[in-house]
């Protein structure tokens, strides 16, 4: 399978059973929220948000490559869970370059919207 039918089947089934071998140990993360780098720091994210958020919903929209960037256009949706269990959705894109071995160095989310009017969607008026 190539590195575009693994991150389209990560995809469907995010954030359960990633494939995280397609990643470089020192993988560098940024979004809109936070910036690190390490493969076991990126795991653990991927864990709390498994962890911490129900009815998780990553929809790929689009993918494609050009040279050494993989380019993808997404919305990822969740419920919070608060007691009013707000629905919350980010539409957004990646940048995923990789380096000569076809591993992941760089992984870089945007989002189309503002942090603040993600944190909105947790209190509807």
């Amino acid at each position: 399978m190539n590195l575009i039918e693994i991150i389209k089947a990560d995809y469907q089934q995010f954030p359960n059973n990633q494939s995280y071998n397609i990643y470089a140990e020192d993988v560098y993360f940024k979004d809109p929220l936070t910036e690190f780098r390490g493969l076991k720091r990126y795991q653990s994210l991927i864990d709390f948000i498994r962890k911490w958020f129900k009815d998780i919903n990553l929809e790929l929209h689009n993918i494609k490559q050009v040279e050494d960037t993989i380019h993808t256009e997404w919305t990822l949706n969740w419920t919070t869970p608060l007691p009013w269990q707000p629905r919350v959705s980010i539409p957004g894109w990646s940048e995923l370059k990789m380096n000569s071995d076809q591993k992941i160095i760089s992984h870089i989310d945007y989002w189309h919207c503002s942090r603040w009017e993600v944190i909105k969607q947790h209190f509807p008026l």
